[in-house]
């Protein structure tokens, strides 16, 4: 699965900060990228409205992000999760299916 270019799409990226500093999500894709902790996420306290568009959410590895866009679709969000992280969108991105699920 590739980071699907749709317009209106917004990518929120779960990583913690140093992981977000070392490998920018802004560099793979050309989607509007918001950094959400997957706590604020929980909490509620995420700041994320419908105006955003589809929320697609991504994490280092893959496991996180279902969780998150489970909390963001009962918040009444348009959320699904990019399943096998980062490593599966650099693979999607180059080309190499092995490193998706």
């Amino acid at each position: 699965m590739t980071l699907p270019e749709a317009e209106g799409a917004t990518v929120i990226d779960l990583r913690p900060e140093d992981l977000r500093a070392a490998e920018p999500l802004a560099g793979l894709t050309t989607l509007p990228v918001r950094a959400v902790s997957l706590q604020a996420i929980e909490d509620g306290a995420h700041g994320l409205t419908p105006d955003l568009g589809p929320l697609i959410v991504i994490c280092e590895r893959g496991v996180r992000s279902g969780l998150a866009a489970r909390y963001l679709t009962a918040d009444g969000l348009d959320a699904r999760a990019y399943p096998g992280g980062v490593p599966a969108l650099r693979a999607a991105l180059s080309g190499d299916d092995a490193g998706g699920n």
